[in-house]
């Protein structure tokens, strides 16, 4: 990509541009932000490093690129973490200076920055971005501060500081000195005092004289003074206002006559453009535009379903289509149809899009993703969930076989606003970034809703090489890199990993990937342990999935769920029984010892309850094993059976997962989430079983009470190639995930 950098002249926005080059990206220009009044060194900004502007004009003969400038007008009106256009505002003279660069240099697609630690700024210029279609690149982004300060310095940067706001930082001793002279004193006041080695936490800040990308000449500060802005004992603030530089040119390129000052590079330097104006108008994109209830299509009952959980404050709501006509008018209208009919469920509760946590997207071809994304856009949107996009996963399903559309949506939705959300949507070497409206990972009461994460390689977005098993490894780094966010691991605080294995997968490598992941975990948790010495973890449940296709031509794509309560809880696990509540017999079922063989669970004591129920071809065998026949008896059932057996397996997993429920201490009021997986050679309609599975749940209401439907099934019921405890055996006749919590 063709990138505009913004300088404050520090080395971190330096280094951010060494970095884009390195990842295969160009500096077309540089653009940066200085105070109206020249003889003012720093402003009162969270956003903007000021200091050192004076020198900054002789970045364009430095790097032979041109220089944008802009004198900062706003002041800080905004304060919220999350940025919303506010006229007046500094980040306003961001926008104009961007667009001005935009409109001279139309060839530029990604603007760099150098933000380290601060979601302030880089919130702010990701808004900028997303508002100039310009993709954000912060590839310092989350990065060891110790690690990157060694590079700075092994890198050749060669960087000053020009101002010191920290205990052990003295105005008179360490102003004017480079970063490679103070890098161990540095690291000994972090040791004292906790600072930041990068100055991150304003400890101090830098200018850049000389790095490799000054390929013409390098600065040379002649003349200096320390202005002491505060006296304090303790910390003084002083800074340093450069009075006489000049440019010496470097012996493999020449600059047109001797070295030069910098008066006279102010007046020679054709490259350097003054950005006046105001605000330029923007144009909203058309397809942000959603129609009124007024201008939906009408759909007839039958084809558009829904279905609910009854849990009043946490729920999922899903809608499909069923089409056993192939009716369907294509991918788009009908996500089109299922995100309006969702927008209306919503409404109809008094909430919107802003209380749904995380999305299932599921659709028929990932050939049509881009499309697919296209809709979605235009109903799922930044200005309407002021507290941040929900998470997303987006997976490709067989849904046209099933009778279901080409679109199938599922949202897990909060009736308060409580989430917390991660949402990075630069590229960086931390994570994958998102850069649509949907976020990295959405933490609410106590549980953490990870998008599902593809083996990216963070700073390229492409998928790495090495197959399945190296896809995993690079997938788990990325969610443990997410993890670290919300101060857990995916090691110590899963409750359940997802994993959706792609048929491409050869099937020689399916065995490995239940090891490879289990080998990462266990090791990543010994390493956790030693690090932070926690004695409580939780014990995960795994749950493979088996699909046609998955983004981007993904092998696997894993999605975890984990339990992150506030720092003064610990996790308090169990997988015994909870209550002296026995579940009566019901449906004619009594338990028996094999029963357990077919459940996994994660019990958090008064709080979540997590059960994965497979039912196998052995599994079936035993619960239909009066009405099987000879075929069955020889192995060959290749997942054929009657509608009566079939009933009889529903009734089962209702039975198992009402007795578990209630062992625990919980019930179906307090149902977060039901999914229930069909595979597609069952041979069953998916319309007969979700009849089947109703009536079972009709039955167990009049039977006990406790599991009222409201007229909409409680359960989601995904249609999929196979599911099981492992990539290599996938091949379960049902499998029921459900997941209960209290608060």
């Amino acid at each position: 990509m063709k990138v505009v950098a913004l300088v404050s002249g520090g080395k971190d926005s330096c280094y951010a541009m060494m970095k884009c080059i390195q990842y295969g990206h160009q500096i077309v220009a540089v653009a940066n932000l200085l105070p109206a009044d020249d003889s003012v060194d720093e402003l009162d900004s969270y956003m903007y490093q000021t200091v050192g502007h004076q020198i900054i004009v002789s970045y364009a003969e430095c790097m032979g690129v041109p220089l944008f400038r802009r004198r900062i007008q706003g002041s800080t009106r905004h304060q919220k973490l999350s940025y919303q256009k506010t006229p007046g505002d500094e980040v306003e003279d961001m926008f104009i200076l961007l667009s001005e660069v935009k409109k001279q240099i139309p060839s530029v697609t990604a603007v760099s920055s150098g933000a380290i630690a601060s979601d302030y700024q880089r919130l702010r210029v990701e808004s900028v971005c997303s508002r100039l279609g310009l993709v954000s690149l912060a590839f310092l982004w989350k990065q060891d501060q110790s690690l990157l300060l060694q590079e700075m310095i092994a890198n050749s940067i060669m960087a000053i500081t020009v101002k010191v706001a920290a205990m052990g930082l003295d105005p008179s001793k360490h102003l004017g000195k480079e970063i490679a002279f103070l890098q161990p004193y540095l690291h000994k006041l972090k040791d004292l005092y906790g600072i930041n080695v990068c100055g991150e936490g304003g400890e101090y800040e830098t200018l850049t004289l000389d790095c490799p990308l000054f390929h013409n000449a390098r600065i040379v500060l002649d003349e200096f003074q320390v202005v002491l802005h505060s006296p304090d004992s303790i910390a003084p603030v002083g800074v340093l206002h450069p009075l006489k530089f000049h440019l010496e040119r470097k012996a493999s390129h020449s600059l047109s006559g001797n070295d030069k000052t910098n008066d006279l590079c102010r007046e020679n330097i054709s490259s350097v453009c003054e950005v006046q104006g105001e605000n330029p108008k923007e144009c909203k994109s058309p397809g942000e535009h959603v129609p009124e209830v007024s201008d939906l299509i009408e759909v007839s009952s039958h084809r558009l379903h829904v279905s609910k959980t009854e849990k009043d404050n946490t729920f999922s709501l899903c809608c499909w289509l069923q089409d056993p006509l192939g009716a369907s008018a294509g991918l788009q209208e009908d996500l089109k149809l299922i995100l309006r009919q969702i927008e209306l469920q919503l409404v109809g509760y008094g909430l919107g899009w802003e209380h749904v946590l995380y999305i299932h997207l599921y659709i028929s071809d990932m050939d049509q993703f881009t499309q697919a994304n296209e809709t979605y856009v235009r109903f799922v949107t930044q200005d309407k969930c002021p507290f941040g996009v929900p998470s997303r996963s987006t997976i490709e399903l067989p849904l046209i076989q099933a009778s279901l559309g080409r679109a199938y949506v599922e949202v897990l939705v909060a009736n308060d606003q409580s989430k917390r959300v991660l949402h990075v949507q630069s590229i960086s070497c931390w994570a994958p970034s998102c850069i649509g409206p949907y976020s990295q990972a959405t933490l609410h009461k106590d549980i953490l809703h990870m998008a599902g994460q593809l083996g990216l390689d963070p700073p390229t977005m492409t998928i790495c090489d090495g197959g399945s098993t190296a896809e995993l490894e690079q997938a788990l780094q990325n969610s443990e890199a997410i993890a670290e966010c919300f101060k857990c691991s995916i090691s110590t605080s899963t409750i359940l990993f997802v994993v959706y294995c792609s048929t491409n997968i050869p099937l020689d490598e399916r065995p490995k990937i239940h090891d490879k992941l289990d080998t990462f975990v266990n090791q990543l948790k010994l390493s956790y342990l030693d690090k932070d010495a926690k004695p409580d973890v939780l014990d995960p449940i795994f749950l493979y999935i088996l699909v046609p296709d998955l983004p981007k031509r993904a092998l696997v794509e894993i999605k975890p769920i984990l339990y992150v309560p506030d720092t003064a809880e610990t996790p308090e696990e169990t997988f015994c029984e909870l209550s002296s509540t026995v579940a009566p017999s019901s449906f004619g079922f009594k338990p028996v010892e094999w029963h357990d063989s077919c459940i996994q669970k994660c019990v958090i004591h008064g709080k979540i309850c997590v059960v994965v129920l497979s039912i196998t071809s052995e599994v079936a065998m035993k619960i239909c094993s009066g009405s099987m026949n000879a075929d069955w008896s020889n192995g060959n059932h290749q997942n054929s059976f009657t509608e009566n057996q079939i009933k009889r397996i529903s009734r089962f997993c209702i039975y198992l997962l009402d007795k578990t429920v209630l062992e625990n201490g919980f019930s179906w009021k307090d149902t977060m989430s039901l999914r229930l997986y069909i595979p597609q050679n069952l041979h069953v309609p998916v319309e007969t079983i979700s009849s089947l599975f109703e009536d079972a749940f009709k039955e167990l209401d009049q039977m006990k009470g406790g599991a009222k439907v409201g007229g909409k099934p409680i359960f989601n019921l995904v249609p999929v190639l196979g599911a099981g405890r492992s990539a290599a055996c996938t091949e379960d006749i049902i499998t029921c995930e459900l997941f209960a919590r209290k608060y």
